[in-house]
């Protein structure tokens, strides 16, 4: 992640948590911190927070960077999952069900 996104995704976090202030107790940190909804560096702090979160939105849409290191080294990861198993052909046991049909039919004379 660049350092750019980074910070995006810092200020979403932060608005995220004023927002929980206001929701929750009504108490708008960000206007008490810089006198009021109405000043100018408040405006421009809601502003930066905006921007940030629609930076923020190309996150949801880029791929898993840990997957796609999976899948260019062949990881067994949840995107390239390998089903085969470990123990490889089965036994031809054609060989054995004869001895048994044989001794069987010897048994029985």
């Amino acid at each position: 992640m660049s350092m750019f996104m980074r910070v995006a995704l810092a200020l979403v976090i932060i608005g995220a948590l004023n927002w929980g202030l206001i929701g929750f107790f009504s108490f708008d940190l960000v206007a008490t911190i810089f006198g009021g909804q109405n000043t100018l560096l408040a405006k421009i702090i809601y502003a930066v927070v905006g921007l940030s979160g629609l930076a923020a939105i190309a996150l949801l849409f880029r791929p898993d960077e840990e997957a796609e290191e999976a899948v260019r080294t062949n990881r067994d990861t949840a995107r390239n999952m390998d089903y085969s198993t470990e123990f490889g052909d089965e036994p031809d046991f054609t060989d054995v069900r004869k001895d048994t049909k044989q001794n069987d039919s010897k048994k029985k004379q």
